[in-house]
């Protein structure tokens, strides 16, 4: 087997966690993902099975990501998504925000911003993942970066649940871009839910489950 798919990851395991359960399943070693999801997202992931597939994989998720976000006002976590609110670092009450005060607010992340990624992140620093020193109190912040944000359209919003549709360059995290707009509305807010939907060619409508990947490949499994 030499191929690239994409996979829908459910909400739970890690990314290698996910990728593992594939690997025993095909019974292989030679296979790879790109462009992680946290354990609570769930979505499109993009595995290469084969030496040769594995190679392309940097290319393959180059282009437009897409996800579909519900954003929780009213509160800070301490990860900027659901695992951190058992941390409440602060919450609002009694909140007051009308749609059309959102839609100027998220005008401002469109294009190329500046954007602080989560110290719980899978970004290496010198080798170490953050999210292993931001757990040993060895880090409290990273160092802002320029991404591309290239559109966010309002799907729903229900004081205090807002969802929406963002399409995004590379190298965006959805839970500082959840952040960031709780602090233009002074709110606060956290990632409640995320879903990828696309990452380039490969939408969701394409993704295969663990059953599915069976099916596909169970002639393969049984030669």
């Amino acid at each position: 087997m030499k191929e690239l798919i994409a996979v829908d990851k459910p909400k739970g395991p890690s990314s290698n966690q996910f990728l593992g359960q594939i690997r025993r399943l095909l019974n292989t070693k030679k296979i790879g993902h790109a462009g992680t999801l946290d354990p609570l997202a769930s979505g499109v992931l993009v595995i290469g099975i084969g030496r040769e597939a594995t190679k392309q994989l940097p290319v393959a998720v180059e282009g437009e990501k897409e996800y579909i976000a519900e954003i929780r006002l009213g509160v800070n976590s301490s990860t900027d998504d659901e695992e951190g609110i058992k941390t409440i670092i602060c919450e609002t009450t009694n909140i007051e925000i009308n749609r059309s005060d959102i839609e100027k607010i998220l005008t401002k992340f469109i294009g190329q911003i500046w954007q602080e990624p989560p110290i719980y992140s899978a970004i290496k620093i010198k080798g170490t993942p953050a999210y292993k020193l931001a757990r040993e109190g060895k880090i409290k912040k990273l160092a802002s970066r320029q991404v591309e944000i290239k559109k966010i359209e309002i799907l729903d919003y229900l004081c205090p649940v807002l969802k929406l549709k963002v399409i995004c360059a590379k190298g965006v995290y959805i839970r500082s871009l959840a952040k960031d707009i709780g602090k233009e509305l002074s709110t606060g807010a956290y990632l409640s839910n995320l879903q990828r939907t696309r990452v380039g060619k490969f939408t969701l409508n394409n993704s295969l489950s663990l059953d599915e990947i069976k099916v596909k490949y169970l002639a393969e499994l049984e030669e």
